[in-house]
């Protein structure tokens, strides 16, 4: 097995991704890695190829490792092989040369994890630091310690169809920048972040489009069969937000830590407090996530109730779009 450091992470990208760059030498957190990239978003989306509409929390899967090469100007070797036997050799070559590899999985065959706790999602990302015989090591940022898998159940995980396909796709970093411009990647990554919630112009993205998740809210009746439909997605609210690899408070709190250790790498006491700021933004949408899942489960789902979550939605776009003008500010001056 390679030599490598597993910690447990928010987020299965920034996860990944940080653990990769602290094997490669380069000192850096989670929250960093997950600021620098601007990773902070938010979506509301109602699509043909979804049974019901649903919101988004971070950035495209995949751009948290884009946009950290290209801001800390780390060297990442990417490879994506559509033919399964293809990828498993590519992968089997790296870990012979004692380099550990990410992977794009789906996060369903993760059979190291509680069944419950599993589902379809084609685009989780984990190390793999090994192989003993036919089973594979795994560093997963959602488990405890080294678990393994097994090369067939691995593959299948490799190859699915479906949104977000991983394809085989692996990375690996081969080289770190030893003297990273991290004032510069910061303020990139706060005004990339501060674009996407205040000056896209369509009314489903960013501050407008927490604002519109609120005003749709209180028409979900209309698109559910019955009560249980409705209590079901209703207290998926709860789910994206809190269970999905937010960190809590749909990633506030990641967030937070972001701009709390900005602040005392800049010495910006600014955004020191807005950190404190966020971090009790974050609190605010975690009693969200209590609201719907109390509501949810005891089906007190009256348009009383909706209205009332609507309102508690909007009270956050109002906070936020306060938060993110003044961070936009203070990035423009860093």
């Amino acid at each position: 097995m390679i030599t490598f450091s597993h910690k447990m992470a928010a987020h299965c990208e920034s996860g990944a991704v940080t653990a990769q760059l602290n094997h490669a030498g380069l000192a850096i957190s989670e929250p960093m890695v997950f600021g620098i990239s601007g990773g902070l978003f938010f979506g509301y989306f109602k699509l043909p190829t979804l049974d019901f509409p649903t919101f988004v929390l971070r950035n495209q899967p995949g751009k948290i490792r884009t946009a950290v090469q290209k801001r800390l100007g780390v060297n990442i070797c990417c490879q994506k092989n559509r033919d399964p036997d293809r990828a498993m050799a590519a992968l089997d070559s790296l870990l012979a040369q004692e380099i550990p590899v990410a992977v794009q999985v789906d996060f369903f065959y993760m059979q190291y994890l509680p069944a419950y706790a599993r589902a379809h999602f084609n685009a989780h990302f984990i190390n793999i630091i090994g192989k003993d015989g036919s089973d594979y090591l795994i560093s997963d940022v959602y488990y405890p310690k080294i678990a393994r898998l097994d090369d067939r159940t691995l593959k299948i995980a490799r190859s699915v169809k479906g949104p977000f396909a991983p394809s085989g796709f692996q990375f690996h970093v081969t080289g770190v920048n030893p003297d990273v411009d991290m004032r510069g990647a910061i303020k990139a990554g706060i005004k990339q972040t501060c674009f996407y919630m205040l000056r896209v112009p369509l009314p489903f993205m960013g501050i407008r489009g927490i604002r519109y998740f609120g005003d749709k809210v209180t028409s979900w009746p209309k698109l559910c069969r019955d009560t249980d439909h409705l209590s079901h997605e209703i207290m998926m609210i709860h789910v994206i937000l809190e269970d999905r690899g937010t960190g809590g408070g749909g990633f506030r709190y990641l967030y937070a830590s972001f701009l709390q250790e900005a602040g005392a790498l800049l010495a910006n006491r600014n955004l020191d407090d807005l950190a404190k700021e966020m971090m009790a933004n974050g609190d605010e949408w975690r009693q969200i996530s209590l609201f719907v899942a109390r509501i949810g489960k005891e089906r007190d789902l009256g348009s009383n109730r909706l209205v009332e979550l609507r309102n508690l939605i909007h009270e956050r776009a109002r906070v936020e779009k306060d938060i993110f003008e003044r961070l936009f500010a203070i990035a423009k001056n860093l």
